[in-house]
């Protein structure tokens, strides 16, 4: 394989799935391919049992700084629905979703950034939501998400205004959940990450759904605690000062 074509990479390994965004040349980029291709990959990794997070991050120094536009301009149809269809796919993914940010993350690579459920950058990174830039209209899903995110005042500032910041003011609004020192941020994700294996993932599937607002499943969510005996099991390990050995997975 030609490592310089842009493409998406995905290895999985002790329950962590990790997804790179590969387009060395411009930085990253998501060309047409790309976006097209991810909503399946997501898929794929969602019914994969050993899968227990995914972590999105960029190759090399870069996150993503956004859109390929030359290859948008040639595409058939409307260039922006491709990324919005990828961006409610990651948001939708069932498991804990984690993007490790460095370099820029701009535009398009905003926007997936934000539709995972926590955001880790490197001391140095660059954000930016662009559309105004280029006279798009950001999809009214993208932007709710961006306001759920950070309010209205600093999702406002970003959309008007196009203008990168930087990690201090990403963290200040609630853009990013950690910024670590260069060097540090790949030790800090797989630490973390080792902790949510570690966790119920019962918990964890149920907590994601409440959190997007869905009300209709206490009753499912309750049946699937009392018959999985994972309640019981962390109740004993915490007395007993040991490890849980929860066995939940997500059913068929």
């Amino acid at each position: 394989m030609d490592r310089t074509e842009p493409r998406l990479e995905h290895t999985v390994a002790n329950g962590v799935a990790t997804v790179v965004i590969s387009n060395p040349a411009k930085r990253n980029a998501m060309t047409a391919t790309m976006w097209s291709a991810l909503p399946g990959l997501l898929e794929r990794l969602a019914t994969d049992p050993e899968v227990r997070v995914l972590v999105l991050t960029g190759a090399g120094d870069t996150f993503c700084a956004g859109a390929d536009i030359s290859s948008l301009r040639d595409t058939a149809g409307d260039p922006q629905a491709l990324a919005v269809v990828a961006e409610e796919a990651l948001a939708a993914f069932p498991r804990p979703t984690l993007a490790a940010v460095r370099g820029y993350c701009v535009g398009g690579g905003s926007q997936l950034a934000a539709a995972c459920d926590l955001r880790f950058a490197e001391e140095g990174a660059s954000f930016g939501v662009t559309p105004a830039k280029l006279g798009i209209v950001y999809a009214a899903s993208s932007t709710r998400r961006l306001v759920a995110l950070v309010g209205p005042a600093a999702a406002k500032h970003l959309l008007f205004s196009g203008e990168l910041i930087d990690t201090a003011r990403a963290l200040r609004t609630g853009l990013v959940d950690e910024v670590l020192a260069a060097g540090e941020l790949d030790k800090r994700v797989d630490s973390y990450v080792r902790t949510l294996v570690a966790r119920s993932q019962l918990t964890q599937e149920a907590a994601k759904e409440f959190a997007t607002g869905r009300e209709d499943r206490d009753v499912y969510w309750a049946e699937q605690a009392r018959r999985s005996g994972d309640t019981a099991e962390g109740v004993a390990a915490f007395l007993e000062r040991r490890a849980p050995r929860f066995t939940w997975t997500t059913g068929p």
